[in-house]
C-alpha cells in the first residue's frame, strides 16, 4: 500500500488530465454500451412497422443519433489515446528528474558498489514501463469492467451481403492504418535517437561524478540534463499526437462500420430481404466483449512490470546521501589553508582500516607530498579533505573548521583535484576548461590555459577552442587532456591542491610540459602531491611516507634518505631501475 500510495502521488500534479482521462473513458464505455440498446429499440419499436417508409425515416434519425455519438466517441478516444499518454509522459520525466537529481546527491561510497548500466535501467527502461502502466493501468481496468458487465451476453452472427458493403470501409481502415504506421515508425525511430541522447549525457555526468562533485557543478549537470529530457519529452508529445489521430481514427472508422450495418441492413429488411435477428447477431458481434477480457489480461503483465520497475526506482528515490550539509553548516569564505588531521581513522564499509590514528597539522601554501606502496591510504587521505568519504573517527579541519561543519558545495568550491585518469565532458575544449568556473570570460579561459601551457596547441586546432573533445576526450592525447584539466582548475583558482598522481601515465616530454604547468599551479597554495616516480617530490617541503598501518616517516628528502627507511628503499629501488 505504501508503494501504492508514492506511486498514486505523482498524479496530483496532473488531477485535471487524469479525471478528465477517466471521464473520457466513462464517455467512451457509455456509447459503447448503449449500442445495443438502440438495437433493442429498433427492433421492438421500429423494425416491427408495417411501413417501410416510416422504418426507413426512424433507421435515418437513428443512424444521425449514431454519428454524432461516435464523433464524440472519436474525440473523447484522441484525448485519452494522446494526453493520457502525455500525462504517463510528463509522470515519467518527473520521476526521471527526481532519480537523477538523488544520484548526484550520492557519495563516492554509492558510486563503489552501484553499477552504472543497472542505473541506467533505472532511469529509463524501467520508467517507461513505469510510464505505460501509469496512463493504461486505471483507464484499462475502468474500460474493460464497464464492458464485461454490460456485453457479456451480446451474440451475433455475419451477413455476406452486408460484409461486401463493409468491405470498402475495412479496406480504408487498412489503408489509414498504413499510413499512421508509418509516421508512428518515423516518429519513433526520432524517440530512440532523442533517448540515446538523454543515456548518453547520464552515463556521462555519472561516470565523471568524481569531476562533478570535485568542483561542485551538480546544479551545471541537472541543468544540461533538464534540457536533454525536456527535448525527450517534445518527440514522445508528437508521437502521441500521432497515436492519437491513429487509434481515434480507427475507432472512427470502427463506428461506420456499425452506421453502415444498421443503415443497409435497415434497407435489406425493409424490402424483407434480411430478418431482424440475423441483423442483430451480425452488428452485436462487430464489437465482441472479448476485447476488453484481452485488455485486462494484457493489463496483468503490463501491472507487474510496472510495479517491478516502480519498486526499483523507489530503491533508488530511498536511499539517502550518506554525505550532506549539515543544519547549522557555515560557508568556507576565502580559505588560508591550514589544514589538521586529528585522530583520524577511515575504513571502507567498516572492514579493514585504511587510516589508523592519522595525526597532522599542514601550515597553508605548503607542499605535502605522500607516498608509500600501493594500498596506503594516500588517494583515501586526499579524498577526506573534501568529503568524497567520510572518517569514521576523529576529525579533519580546515582553518580551525571541521570539515563537517562546512557547506560541501563552499568546501569543494575551495579544493582543486588533478587525477592521473583525466575525465573530460564531451564537448568543447572551452566547455571543458569553464567547467572549473562557470560563467568565466573568454579571456579568463585563455589565461588559464596558457598557465597550462596548453593555449599554443589549442590555437593550433581547426576550430581553436570549440573543437570538439570527443566522448571522454578520445580525440586528445593524454599529456593534452591533462593539461586541460589543469587549465580547468587554474580557473577554478583553489586554495587548496591536491595532485593525485597526474604525472605518472606520461612520457618523459609531457611529462616536462606538465610539471611546468604544475609548478605555477602549486603557488601560494596548500598541495597534496601522491607520486610513484620520487624523482618528482624531492622539492617538497615535507614527505609523508604512508602505509597499511599509518604514517610511516615525515621529513624532507634529505632527512628522509639519511634515514635509511621505507622512503630510502624506495627511492634507491627506483634509482636502479632507471639506471
Amino acid at each position: 500500500m505504501k508503494l501504492l500510495k508514492n506511486f498514486i502521488s505523482y498524479y496530483k500534479p496532473y488531477k485535471f488530465l487524469f479525471f478528465a482521462d477517466m471521464f473520457c473513458a466513462l464517455i467512451l464505455s457509455a456509447i459503447d454500451l448503449v449500442f445495443p440498446l438502440i438495437v433493442r429499440y429498433l427492433l421492438n419499436d421500429v423494425y416491427v412497422l408495417n411501413d417501410a417508409h416510416k422504418i426507413i425515416k426512424y433507421v435515418l434519425y437513428v443512424g444521425i443519433a449514431l454519428l454524432i455519438m461516435y464523433i464524440v466517441r472519436y474525440f473523447c478516444q484522441y484525448f485519452i489515446t494522446s494526453w493520457g499518454h502525455i500525462m504517463g509522459a510528463k509522470m515519467e520525466t518527473d520521476m526521471r528528474r527526481d532519480i537523477f537529481d538523488n544520484l548526484q546527491k550520492q557519495s563516492f561510497s554509492y558510486y563503489d558498489e552501484a553499477s552504472t548500466g543497472n542505473l541506467m535501467s533505472r532511469i529509463v527502461t524501467d520508467l517507461f514501463d513505469i510510464s505505460e502502466l501509469a496512463h493504461h493501468g486505471p483507464e484499462d481496468v475502468f474500460i474493460s469492467i464497464l464492458k464485461i458487465v454490460g456485453s457479456f451476453a451480446i451474440l451475433a452472427s455475419i451477413n455476406s451481403r452486408i460484409t461486401l458493403i463493409l468491405l470498402f470501409f475495412t479496406l480504408a481502415m487498412l489503408y489509414f492504418s498504413y499510413f499512421y504506421n508509418k509516421k508512428m515508425r518515423n516518429v519513433f525511430v526520432k524517440n530512440k535517437e532523442k533517448i540515446a541522447g538523454v543515456n548518453a549525457q547520464i552515463q556521462d555526468s555519472l561516470e565523471g561524478i568524481r569531476v562533478v562533485k570535485s568542483f561542485a557543478n551538480e546544479g551545471i549537470e541537472n541543468a544540461k540534463f533538464n534540457k536533454g529530457n525536456n527535448n525527450y519529452l517534445k518527440t514522445k508529445e508528437e508521437s502521441y499526437f500521432i497515436m492519437g489521430r491513429f487509434h481515434s481514427g480507427n475507432s472512427f472508422f470502427q463506428g461506420l462500420l456499425y452506421l453502415s450495418a444498421i443503415l443497409v441492413g435497415g434497407i435489406f429488411i425493409s424490402d424483407g430481404s434480411l430478418k431482424v435477428s440475423d441483423l442483430v447477431i451480425y452488428i452485436l458481434y462487430i464489437n465482441t466483449f472479448l476485447n476488453p477480457i484481452d485488455k485486462l489480461v494484457n493489463f496483468t503483465e503490463q501491472f507487474q512490470r510496472g510495479l517491478s520497475g516502480f519498486q526499483r526506482f523507489v530503491e533508488v528515490i530511498n536511499t539517502k546521501p550518506d554525505i550532506i550539509d549539515k543544519e547549522d553548516a557555515v560557508e568556507l569564505v576565502n580559505p588560508k589553508g591550514d589544514i589538521s588531521f586529528k585522530n583520524v581513522s577511515f575504513s571502507y564499509n567498516n572492514k579493514h582500516n585504511i587510516l589508523s590514528n592519522i595525526n597532522i597539522k599542514i601550515q597553508s601554501g605548503k607542499n605535502i607530498a605522500l607516498v608509500g606502496p600501493s594500498g596506503g591510504g594516500k588517494t583515501t587521505f586526499c579524498s577526506l579533505i573534501p568529503r568524497f568519504y567520510e572518517v569514521n573517527d576523529g576529525s579533519i579541519t580546515i582553518d580551525g573548521i571541521d570539515v563537517k561543519n562546512i557547506k560541501l558545495k563552499s568546501l569543494r568550491k575551495s579544493i582543486g583535484l588533478v587525477q592521473q585518469d583525466v575525465y573530460l565532458f564531451s564537448g568543447s575544449i572551452k566547455e571543458n576548461i569553464s567547467y572549473g568556473r562557470p560563467g568565466a570570460i573568454d579571456n579568463e579561459i585563455i589565461e588559464a590555459a596558457k598557465n597550462a601551457n596548453i593555449h599554443e596547441f589549442i590555437m593550433s586546432l581547426e576550430h581553436g577552442y570549440d573543437t570538439y573533445t570527443g566522448e571522454r576526450g578520445v580525440k586528445l592525447s593524454g599529456g593534452q587532456k591533462q593539461r586541460i584539466s589543469i587549465a580547468r582548475v587554474f580557473l577554478k583558482d583553489p586554495s587548496i591542491l591536491i595532485l593525485d598522481e597526474a604525472t605518472s601515465a606520461l612520457d618523459n616530454e609531457n611529462e616536462q610540459y606538465i610539471q611546468k604547468s604544475l609548478e605555477n599551479l602549486t603557488k601560494n597554495r596548500t598541495t597534496f602531491v601522491i607520486a610513484h616516480r620520487l624523482s618528482t617530490i624531492k622539492n617538497a617541503d615535507e614527505i609523508i611516507v604512508l602505509t597499511d598501518e599509518g604514517i610511516n616517516q615525515r621529513g624532507t628528502h634529505d632527512e628522509l634518505i639519511k634515514q635509511e627507511g621505507l622512503y630510502s628503499y624506495l627511492y634507491s629501488l627506483q634509482f636502479k631501475q632507471v639506471e
